[in-house]
């Protein structure tokens, strides 16, 4: 085999390579894409996303925190009225 054969095969060995290389690279991308769309998908979906999950968060606490201070009032005027009638009934 004369050196022109030799590194034309040498040459077509290293594209051969190179060729598997840019496969996986496309294969790798195109999950990465799959792995983007499904993220997305999951953040920004506006029933089920993660938006949509604080958004519902955010009510639920506001609705609570208004509870617990309708309550706290409540108990404070109780108390206060009891006392106050046990010391007018005194």
């Amino acid at each position: 085999m004369d050196e022109n054969t030799q590194a034309l095969i040498e040459l077509s060995g290293k594209l051969e390579r190179m060729m598997d290389g840019i496969e996986f690279v496309k294969e790798k991308q195109t999950e990465m894409a799959n792995d983007i769309s499904q993220i997305r998908e999951s953040v920004y979906n506006p029933d089920q996303g993660i938006y949509a999950r604080i958004r519902e968060l955010e009510t639920w606490k506001n609705t609570s925190t208004r509870l617990i201070w309708l309550l706290i009032t409540s108990i404070v005027g109780l108390c206060t009225a009891t006392v106050w009638t046990n010391i007018i009934s005194n």
